[in-house]
């Protein structure tokens, strides 16, 4: 593997914005990151299909949500590392939600983000993403937050995938035969 660049990067138009949309939680196993997705020929930091996946489940966002991913490369160790964190609120507690919590908290889930750009990135690729907090939230005052506060985390060996769709339509054609849960 060649460590050298093959290509600069002009200044961009200021045509973006932050936040996020929505996830979509796929069951960690419901892939094998080796033989169901194929990669973009000419870019392997882009997914074109991934197979086996029978469904994801689309959670809406609204309000303060997050994807940051750091890379951290150690010269004495020769290593590299990407730090993948997703910080969602999702309002209103009820008992079904508390049970999805519970299993999120269980398991590793692979997560697919999509940014309010249009934009959907696989977090968690290979090892998955731990529920690491969880801040269920009843608030002090009448405006404040009731719900779930939740923090995933995962280590993956590069940035999250970007997949090759723009829209919801196109997920659900790239995940093909996949159903979007949103329930």
């Amino acid at each position: 593997m060649s460590c050298e660049i093959s290509n600069g990067r002009m200044e961009v138009c200021k045509d973006q914005i932050g936040g996020l949309d929505a996830i979509y939680i796929i069951n960690n196993g419901d892939y094998s990151p080796e033989t169901d997705i194929t990669y973009d020929v000419t870019n392997t930091d882009q997914i074109n299909d991934v197979n086996s996946v029978s469904t994801l489940y689309k959670f809406e966002l609204k309000g303060a949500n997050s994807f940051e991913q750091v890379i951290n490369s150690s010269r004495d160790a020769g290593t590299s590392f990407v730090e993948q964190t997703l910080v969602v609120a999702l309002k209103k507690q009820d008992a079904a939600t508390h049970k999805l919590v519970k299993m999120l908290a269980y398991g590793r889930p692979h997560i697919v983000v999509r940014n309010r750009n249009n934009q959907f990135f696989l977090a968690g690729l290979e090892r998955g993403l731990e529920l690491t907090t969880a801040n269920v939230s009843n608030g002090t005052a009448m405006g404040d937050m009731v719900g779930y506060n939740l923090t995933f985390v995962g280590q993956e060996k590069i940035l999250a995938n970007v997949l090759n769709c723009s829209t919801e339509a196109g997920l659900a054609t790239l995940f093909s035969p996949a159903t979007i849960d949103n329930n």
